[in-house]
């Protein structure tokens, strides 16, 4: 027997257990129940004023971070869009065991932007290197196998963009003379890719013969980062490095990671690791 057509009652006070509306085999109560992230409070105290208004958690900050990476998105404003509108990350774990209930708002895009520009590369990297530690003493990391890899990733830049960098500085500088500047925008007048050169495994040794990077001839506009690059059966395109460095045991457990941009030979930085 046909029946009736379902009806719409959205607006009708329902009474519903968050912890039963989610799964106990999700993979987000699975990584809340086994990461402990109590460490991370500590790590980030003094990026923080000692008064002033309450910041956001900092544990709610890295837990919406590994949403990001988990969920493979690149912008914050997307993370914070899809762990609204998702069950699982809103109300039930990750993010439920601080406390966010279906009618408190999310922390906003552009505080988690100001957040990770405040916190820099270090804290990062030791909140990398924390939850790797605990994967070691869990019995992830085998320690007897290194696996090596690099991954091509596009730059929200278009080709069109790049100029002789000579241009570009000659144009800055000439703009600071209009202005009656003395010196250069700290964005243009610093070191590129510091993080390079703390990397390399020589430093003193000079550049391979016949290599030379794009980046020290063109420049883009929009991205100054992120350089050409062609993958097999693709128009070139603007964008970096992802390198690798993941333990050979049975878990892959990723042992470190590194960005660079697209010019710089891969695996040739995460091996100095």
């Amino acid at each position: 027997m046909l029946g009736p057509a379902k009806t719409r009652d959205l607006d009708r006070p329902v009474l519903l257990s968050l912890e039963a509306a989610v799964p106990y085999n999700h993979f987000s109560r699975h990584l809340e129940r086994t990461l402990d992230l109590a460490f991370v409070r500590d790590r980030v105290t003094e990026c923080y004023a000692t008064g002033g208004r309450p910041s956001i958690d900092p544990v709610v900050f890295f837990k919406l971070h590994l949403i990001m990476f988990f969920e493979g998105l690149r912008f914050e404003r997307k993370l914070i869009e899809i762990a609204s509108l998702h069950l699982a990350h809103r109300c039930g774990c990750p993010l439920g065991g601080i406390g966010y209930n279906l009618d408190e708002p999310l922390p906003d895009h552009s505080s988690l932007s100001k957040i990770r520009s405040r916190l820099g590369l270090p804290v990062f990297r030791r909140f990398f290197a924390a939850i790797t530690d605990q994967c070691s003493q869990a019995g992830l990391v085998w320690g007897e196998e290194l696996l090596f890899d690099a991954t091509k990733v596009r730059a929200h830049a278009a080709v069109t963009s790049l100029v002789p960098r000579l241009r570009l500085l000659t144009a800055t500088h000439l703009a600071a003379l209009a202005e009656d500047t003395a010196a250069l925008p700290a964005s243009v007048a610093e070191e590129r890719w510091d993080l390079l050169e703390a990397c390399r495994l020589d430093p003193e040794r000079p550049p391979a013969e016949g290599y030379e990077r794009t980046s020290d001839r063109m420049v883009s506009t929009t991205d100054p980062d992120a350089v050409a690059m062609k993958a097999t059966g693709q128009k070139a395109a603007l964008g970096y490095h992802d390198h690798y460095v993941i333990d050979g045991g049975k878990a892959r457990i990723i042992l470190h990671a590194l960005v660079t941009p697209a010019d710089v030979i891969p695996l040739a930085n995460a091996m100095t690791r």
